[in-house]
C-alpha cells in the first residue's frame, strides 16, 4: 500500500536533512546548530563537573500565538524549544546535553500545532533537580506566554505520552458562528433548493425557526438604512453587489480587515472598483459584522449544539475528521467520552462565545477542529444532528478545519497511573495532575490564552470569515449538509472533493507537513 502522501513528504524531507548533514560533514563544513540547541565548549563541559539527573513529569502551560506549535523544529520557534532553552539556562540541563533534547530523553504527552493553547500540558524527561528553586529559575528565563507549574519526580520508565489516559480539550467559539448562511450566499440558496427537492422545506424551516427573520432584521435594521444615506447611484452600485456577490466578486460575510491571516481565501479575483465604491462596500461590510456579533443565542439553538456534540461520544472512526487516513485504518478509531457546551456564554467585548469541552481518550491531527466546524455546520445548515453519524461511514466527505484560535488543551488525564502510585507509595513521587495549581492556571487562562483569542477575534474576524468563506464556495462539497444529504454531493459532481472548500478553509496550512498520527492541535 502507498504510504500517504503527507508521510511520504516528511520522510523525503528528513532523507534530505541528512544527506545534507553527511555532505558538511564530508567537505568540513560548520555544522548548523537547532535554534534551541546551546553550544558550550569542552573546556565548559568538564569544568560544570556532573551532577544527578531524574526523571521527572513537567507540568506546564502555554499561550500558542506566535509559536509554530508545541514540537521541537530545527530553524522554527517552538514551545518546546523555548523550554529546553530555559531549562539549559536556568541549569536543569547539563552543559552536556544542552545540544539535543533527545540526550535528556524528553518525550510530550500532547503535541499542538501552530496558534493552539494549552492550560495544561506534560513532557517528561531526564533534568537535574536538586535546586529547590529550579521551578522560579525555569519561568525567569521563559517569557509570560510560557508558565512551568511544577515537576514532579518519577521512576525512570515514564512515558507522558504513553502514560497519559486521557487529554481534555477546550474551544471557544463565537456564537454568531451558528448563524444560518446569508440567504443570497451560494449555500444559503442551495439549502432551501435543496429542502423543497427533499420535500423537506417545513421540517428545514422548523430547524431553524429560532433564527427565522434574522437576515431580514439584518437587511431592515442596518443594510438598508445605511444605503438610504449613500448618493443613489452609489447606493445602487453597493446593492448590485450586495445582491449578486459571487457574480460580482463581493462576498456579504468577507472581513476587510486586513491584518487576518487566518481567514478563508477570496476564491474570486476582485474586479476594480473606484475609490468611492470600494470605501462604501467597505462600511457596510463592518456594519454587518458589527450586527452579526450582537447576536445572542437562544435556548433552543444552544440545546441543538449539545444535541450535535452527543453524536460524537462513543468509538467511532473519525477518518473524515483528519488527515492521510483511510476508512479502513484503524487508528481512524477513537474513544469520545464527553462533548459539551457550556449552558452560559460568555460576553466579551459585545461579542456571546460558547466553551466547547471535548474528553477523549486521544485525538488526530485537526480532528477536534474538524469536529467543531462539522458541528457548527449542521446547526448553521438546519441539518438533522444525525448526519454526524453518515461521516463514520466509508464515503469521503469534506470536513474543513476550524481556526486554530479558539483551541486549547486544558489538561492531560493520568488517572491510571496516579492510582498505581497510591497503591505502592512512595514519598519521593508526586501525583501527576493541576489541581493544585488551579489558581494560577486559571489567572493565567485569562491573561494569556482567554483574553489572546478574544482580542484576535476583534482585529481580525477570524471566525467570521472562515464561515464566510464556507457560505460563498461555489462548489458541491458541503451540500452532504442539506435536506438531501449525501447524494447531493455526486449528484452535483464534485470530482475532486475538498478541494475547493478545503483552499477557502486553509489555515495554517503548515501543519499538513506533518503525518496524520500526531496529537490534535
Amino acid at each position: 500500500m502507498d504510504q500517504p502522501k503527507s508521510q511520504a513528504d516528511k520522510r523525503a524531507r528528513n532523507d534530505a536533512m541528512q544527506e545534507e548533514q553527511k555532505r558538511r560533514k564530508l567537505n568540513g563544513e560548520e555544522e548548523r546548530v537547532p535554534i534551541y540547541s546551546t553550544k558550550f565548549s569542552k573546556d565548559e563541559i568538564e569544568a560544570e563537573g556532573r551532577r544527578p539527573k531524574k526523571k521527572v513529569a513537567v507540568m506546564l502551560g502555554y499561550s500558542g500565538s506566535g509559536y509554530k506549535g508545541m514540537q521541537l523544529n530545527h530553524n522554527e520557534k517552538t514551545i518546546e524549544g523555548d523550554l529546553f532553552a530555559a531549562f539549559v539556562a536556568a541549569g536543569a540541563i547539563s552543559k552536556a546535553n544542552a545540544d539535543d533534547p533527545k540526550k535528556s530523553s524528553l518525550v510530550r504527552c500532547a503535541r499542538t500545532d501552530r496558534g493552539v493553547h494549552a492550560a495544561g500540558n506534560v513532557i517528561s524527561l531526564k533534568m537535574i533537580i536538586e535546586d529547590p528553586d529550579i521551578v522560579k529559575k525555569i519561568n525567569e528565563k521563559l517569557s509570560p506566554q510560557i508558565r512551568v507549574w511544577g515537576i514532579e519526580q518519577t521512576n525512570g520508565a515514564f512515558s507522558a505520552y504513553q502514560l497519559c489516559d486521557s487529554r481534555v480539550y477546550e474551544y471557544l467559539i463565537p456564537t454568531y458562528s451558528f448563524l444560518p448562511p446569508p440567504p443570497e450566499s451560494f449555500l444559503g440558496k442551495e439549502l432551501v433548493r435543496l429542502a423543497g427537492e427533499a420535500d423537506d422545506l417545513p421540517g428545514y424551516e422548523k430547524r431553524q425557526s429560532d433564527v427565522r427573520g434574522y437576515w431580514k432584521d439584518m437587511e431592515d435594521k442596518h443594510i438598508q438604512p445605511y444605503l438610504d444615506s449613500l448618493d443613489p447611484n452609489l447606493s445602487t452600485s453597493v446593492r448590485l453587489k450586495l445582491d449578486q456577490p459571487e457574480l460580482e466578486g463581493f462576498q456579504l460575510g468577507q472581513s476587510t480587515k486586513t491584518a487576518d491571516t487566518s481567514a478563508a481565501a477570496d476564491p474570486i479575483s476582485r474586479p476594480t472598483l473606484s475609490e468611492e465604491l470600494e470605501d462604501a462596500l467597505r462600511k457596510l461590510k463592518n456594519i454587518i459584522i458589527s450586527a452579526k456579533k450582537a447576536y445572542r443565542i437562544r435556548p433552543t439553538r444552544l440545546a441543538r449544539v449539545q444535541s450535535v456534540l452527543e453524536q460524537y461520544v462513543g468509538t467511532h472512526n473519525f477518518h473524515n475528521h483528519t488527515i492521510s487516513k483511510t476508512p479502513r485504518d484503524p487508528s481512524a478509531k477513537r474513544i469520545i467520552k464527553s462533548f459539551s457546551v457550556s449552558p452560559e456564554p460568555i460576553l466579551i467585548n459585545n461579542t456571546e462565545w460558547l466553551s466547547l469541552k471535548i474528553h477523549g481518550q486521544s485525538f488526530m491531527m485537526h480532528q477536534i477542529r474538524k469536529m467543531v466546524t462539522l458541528a457548527a455546520l449542521i446547526v448553521r445548515c438546519g441539518c438533522h444532528e444525525w448526519r454526524v453519524q453518515d461521516t463514520y461511514d466509508h464515503e469521503k466527505v469534506v470536513v474543513p478545519k476550524a481556526p486554530s484560535l479558539g483551541l486549547l488543551l486544558e489538561r492531560p488525564v493520568f488517572d491510571t497511573f496516579n492510582s498505581k502510585l497510591r497503591t505502592k507509595g512512595g514519598e519521593d513521587r508526586g501525583e501527576i495532575g493541576f489541581e493544585k495549581y488551579k489558581q494560577e492556571i486559571a489567572e493565567f487562562k485569562h491573561r494569556e490564552i482567554y483574553e489572546r483569542i478574544f482580542r484576535e477575534e476583534e482585529r481580525n474576524d477570524v471566525f467570521h470569515s472562515f464561515f464566510a468563506g464556507l457560505d460563498a464556495a461555489r462548489t458541491p462539497d458541503l451540500l452532504y449538509l442539506s435536506s438531501v444529504g449525501l447524494p447531493a454531493v455526486k449528484k452535483d459532481g464534485a470530482d475532486d472533493k475538498g478541494e475547493d472548500v478545503e483552499r477557502l478553509a486553509a489555515e495554517d496550512s503548515e501543519d499538513e507537513q506533518v503525518g496524520g498520527n500526531g496529537e490534535e492541535g
